[in-house]
């Protein structure tokens, strides 16, 4: 009998913690989307010949990366409305944060693939006419994204792990989800089995597409 009272809770509970994961995964592509956004920009002035450019890109690195996203996230949620003077959408809220978060990630994994391009073909590239701007997006960064791939790969995996924190601020995706069926159930084991499997189901798809696009990559330097 207790048997079958677990397997109804989570059968009952199954679709609202199936939405839960939809909402979590359009939480880590937004913000993951707009971090490459960031992180692009970033990435460049990190290596930009005008310290100006150099500093501000460092301060933004330094300060996202040595701070908790939780952190983070309160002050978009709380502190930032006490300045604007409005309320900030849970949703806006949390999709900021984890932009902004990402964003100083990706801009290191975008520093280093840039810088593991062979300096002789920005060079050439100059040599051949193309302005720095032209030569960035036309020779070095198609090169350089092939070689970020995996690292872009752990990135939107951490993302998708580490979006479970805005459920601090009572946005609802899967692990708020998780928490409030618990509170009106009180099956705590049962929905949190669920929640985890999910997650791991998640996170191994992403893990084995991305290894499809690293070898569909590799394959094509072969060729």
């Amino acid at each position: 009998m207790a048997l079958e009272l677990n397997l109804s809770i989570i059968t009952d509970n199954l679709p609202l913690l199936l939405e839960g994961a939809v909402i979590t995964l359009e939480i880590t592509a937004l913000s993951v989307g707009l971090g490459l956004l960031i992180g692009m920009v970033v990435g460049v002035a990190k290596l930009s010949n005008k310290g100006f450019l150099r500093a501000l890109a460092s301060i933004y690195i330094d300060f996202i990366r040595g701070t908790p996203l939780l952190v983070q996230i309160f002050l978009v949620y709380f502190a930032l409305p006490q300045i604007l003077g409005t309320r900030i959408d849970p949703f806006v809220a949390a999709v900021s944060a984890c932009s902004i978060n990402s964003g100083a990630y990706i801009a290191e994994i975008f520093r280093a693939g840039i810088q593991s391009i062979d300096k002789g073909q920005m060079e050439a590239s100059r040599a051949l006419g193309l302005s720095w701007f032209q030569a960035m997006r036309f020779v070095i960064m198609p090169q350089a994204f092939k070689r970020i791939i995996p690292p872009l790969g752990n990135e939107f995996i951490a993302m998708l792990k580490d979006s479970s924190l805005v459920s601090v601020i009572g946005f609802e995706e899967l692990t708020r989800t998780g928490q409030l069926i618990i509170s009106r159930t009180y099956a705590a084991f049962e929905i949190w089995i669920v929640v985890a499997i999910l997650y791991l189901i998640m996170t191994l798809a992403i893990s084995r597409f991305v290894a499809y696009l690293e070898k569909r990559s590799n394959k094509g330097k072969r060729n």
